[in-house]
């Protein structure tokens, strides 16, 4: 996004999505020892660190399109994320009132990557036009 004079994606987000990484690594080592446990912990730990990896790879995309694709790929992990905390509570591993801190996190999340890509698409329209 930088080479077309728009205005890069604020930083407060690239802190946002590191906190939110830090947040899912430490929920995962207080997890359970066991396998089901061991299993769910691996995959939130991937898409929960992944979500702000890809943030800051959008911040550094050469063109709208990259941005939005990028970002498509921030969302997919957040919702991801999400997914995977919602089966650590309702396969009873986690209780809930521990994690809905983090799972309200991980919604603010999508819904600011879906904003951020719609507003970037409605940039890319206005600039062929």
């Amino acid at each position: 996004m930088q080479n077309d004079n728009t205005v890069l994606p604020p930083c407060d987000l690239r802190k946002r999505t590191k906190e939110f990484a830090l947040r899912v690594i430490r929920m995962v080592q207080a997890l359970p020892r066991n396998r089901i446990a061991g299993v769910i912990g691996d995959q939130v730990l991937r898409s929960g660190t992944s979500v702000g990896a890809n943030y800051r790879g959008a911040c550094r995309s050469r063109s709208q399109a990259e941005f939005v694709s990028k970002m498509h790929i921030v969302l997919e992990e957040a919702d991801e994320s999400q997914y995977w905390m919602e089966l650590l509570v309702e396969s009873h591993v986690m209780p809930e009132a521990r994690l809905q801190s983090l799972m309200k996190e991980a919604e603010e999340l999508v819904a600011i990557a879906v904003a951020s890509i719609n507003t970037a698409r409605r940039k890319q329209k206005t600039t062929r036009a």
